[in-house]
C-alpha cells in the first residue's frame, strides 16, 4: 500500500499551532518589513483614481519597467512583484508597497525611496498624484472605485453585516505598518504584550486623518475611529494576550474562530463568509463540499484577522495613519529600537505593565478622538510617548546598525521627536491650516502634502 504524504493528511489543530512557531528566527536572522499604502488621485480634480482607462491598471504596466512582474487575477493585473516585494491595490485603489525583510532602517528608507520614485515617474505621465494621510479628506464612500480582486468583493458584501465603518476602512484608509520577527514563543509573547498595550500610543503619534468629506470629523485619526466599528470579531485589542498562559495555542484558537472570508482555489474565491474554520477542517463546509483546507488556507485566513498587531509568522504593528515621506521610515525604526534589544523591550514592557486591560480599548478610542492628550494610569500618552521614543533611541544606538555616511537608526525618529515634544500632531497641524490659510478648504491637503 502506498504512503500517504503528510500534506495529504486533513490539518490538525497542532499543525495550525506549528505554522506560527515555524516564524521564530535566532536573532542574527531577524528582520524588518514595512509597508505602506496612499490614496491615488487626479492632478488637478483630486478626483480618485478608476482601474480604467489610464488609471491604477494604467500605474501597475508602468512599473513593469522598472523590473516589476505582474499578477494576474480573471485576466487583471492585480499586484507586482519584484524580489521578496510586491505592490498590491487596496479595495478603492490604494496603493500600497509591501516591502521586502531587510536588516536596517536604513535599507528600508533606500527601499521605499525608490519606490515614489518610480511610482512618480509613472504616474507623472499619467496626471495622477499621491497622498499619504490616514483617511480620504474629501471623498464620499460612494466616489471611490471598486478594483477589480475577488478577496475585496467578498469582503464588500459581508462588512455590512458586521460592523458601521467596515467599507470605509476598505476605500477610505491608508496605514503604515512594520513587520518584525521574533525568537521563540517566549520572545513573541513579550513583544505581543508589549506592542499591543503601546499600539494606542504610536496611533497618537502617527495620528494623521481629521478630515471627512471635506471637514473636520472630531478624530485626529478617523482611521482609527473606524477600526473601532468594522468587525468586533477580528478587530481590537485583544484582551488574552494579556492573561496568562498565552502563547502559539491561545492565538490559534482565536483565529479559528474568527469567521472566514473565503477560500482560494485558482484564480478563483470562493465565498465563505461567515463560515467556520473549524467546519472546514472537519470537511462540512457546504460550498465545498468534503474538502478540507490546507496550510495555505490557514495562511489566508490569518491575512484576514485585523487586531492592532497582528501574529502571522512575524508581529504586524497595525496602529498607524500613513502620513508623509518621513514618517513611512519613522514607524519601522520605533518598533525596531524597541523590538530587537532586550534591554529596551523589558524597559518598554515596564511603561505599560501595570495597565488594567479594561483600559485599553478605552485607550485606543481615546486617541482616536484627542491623540497625544488621552490619558492612561494617570499619565498623558504625550509623557508616554517621550518615554517610548527614549526607550527605542537607546534600543537603536545599541544596535549601532551604521549607514554609508556612518550615521545609526535614530535619526529615524527625529519626526516623532518633533511631534512627542511638541504635543502637536500631524492632524492637528493640518486643521491649523484648514482653520487658517487654506480658508476651510480641505482639498488643499493634496496641493501642499502630496508625495
Amino acid at each position: 500500500m502506498a504512503e500517504i504524504a503528510a500534506d495529504d493528511l486533513p490539518l490538525t489543530f497542532e499543525d495550525l499551532v506549528a505554522w506560527f512557531d515555524r516564524g521564530s528566527k535566532p536573532k542574527d536572522q531577524w528582520r524588518v518589513g514595512a509597508e505602506h499604502e496612499k490614496f491615488v488621485f487626479r492632478l488637478g480634480t483630486h478626483e480618485p483614481v478608476p482601474y480604467e482607462p489610464s488609471g491604477i491598471k494604467a500605474l501597475l504596466d508602468g512599473l513593469t519597467r522598472f523590473g516589476w512582474k505582474p499578477i494576474m487575477e480573471a485576466g487583471h493585473v492585480i499586484a507586482l512583484e519584484r524580489g521578496k516585494a510586491n505592490v498590491s491595490l487596496e479595495p478603492g485603489g490604494q496603493f500600497e508597497l509591501s516591502g521586502a525583510p531587510l536588516e536596517t532602517i536604513h535599507d528600508i528608507c533606500e527601499e521605499t525611496g525608490q519606490h515614489l520614485s518610480e511610482v512618480k515617474v509613472v504616474a507623472d505621465e499619467l496626471g495622477i498624484g499621491f497622498l499619504g494621510l490616514g483617511f480620504s479628506p474629501i471623498w464620499r464612500r460612494d466616489q471611490v472605485p471598486i478594483m477589480p480582486k475577488g478577496r475585496y468583493k467578498i469582503m464588500r458584501e459581508y462588512m455590512p453585516k458586521v460592523g458601521g465603518l467596515g467599507l470605509d476602512m476598505m476605500f477610505r484608509t491608508c496605514t503604515v505598518q512594520a513587520n518584525l520577527d521574533f525568537g521563540s514563543e517566549a520572545d513573541m509573547v513579550a513583544k505581543f504584550r508589549t506592542s499591543l498595550a503601546l499600539q494606542p500610543i504610536c496611533t497618537a503619534l502617527f495620528a494623521n486623518s481629521p478630515f471627512i468629506e471635506g471637514n473636520p470629523s472630531g478624530f485626529v485619526s478617523a482611521r482609527a475611529n473606524v477600526w473601532t466599528d468594522t468587525d468586533a470579531a477580528r478587530t481590537g485589542m485583544l484582551d488574552f494576550v494579556f492573561k496568562d498562559g498565552f502563547g502559539f495555542e491561545t492565538y490559534a484558537k482565536y483565529a479559528l474562530d474568527v469567521p472566514m472570508y473565503f477560500a482560494k482555489r485558482g484564480d478563483r474565491y470562493i465565498d465563505l463568509s461567515g463560515r467556520s474554520f473549524r467546519a472546514f477542517m472537519d470537511g462540512n463546509l457546504a460550498e465545498l463540499p468534503g474538502e478540507r483546507p490546507s496550510i495555505k488556507d490557514w495562511a489566508d485566513h490569518t491575512t484576514t484577522i485585523f487586531p492592532e498587531v497582528r501574529l502571522k509568522q512575524y508581529l504586524e504593528m497595525r496602529g498607524a495613519d500613513s502620513g508623509p515621506w518621513r514618517a513611512l521610515c519613522a514607524l519601522p525604526a520605533l518598533w525596531t529600537g524597541i523590538f530587537y534589544d532586550s534591554a529596551a523591550l523589558a524597559a518598554a514592557w515596564d511603561l505599560c505593565k501595570h495597565w488594567q486591560i479594561e483600559d485599553h480599548e478605552r485607550l485606543r478610542a481615546d486617541v482616536a478622538r484627542i491623540g497625544l492628550k488621552a490619558q492612561i494610569a494617570g499619565r498623558s500618552v504625550q509623557d508616554i510617548a517621550k518615554d517610548m521614543l527614549a526607550i527605542a533611541r537607546e534600543g537603536l544606538k545599541r544596535r549601532n546598525r551604521l549607514s554609508g555616511g556612518m550615521v545609526d537608526e535614530t535619526n529615524y525618529l527625529s519626526q516623532l521627536d518633533e511631534i512627542a515634544e511638541s504635543g502637536v500632531t500631524q492632524a492637528e497641524r493640518l486643521l491649523e491650516l484648514y482653520n487658517g490659510a487654506w480658508a476651510g478648504d480641505a482639498s488643499k491637503v493634496f496641493e501642499d502634502f502630496a508625495y
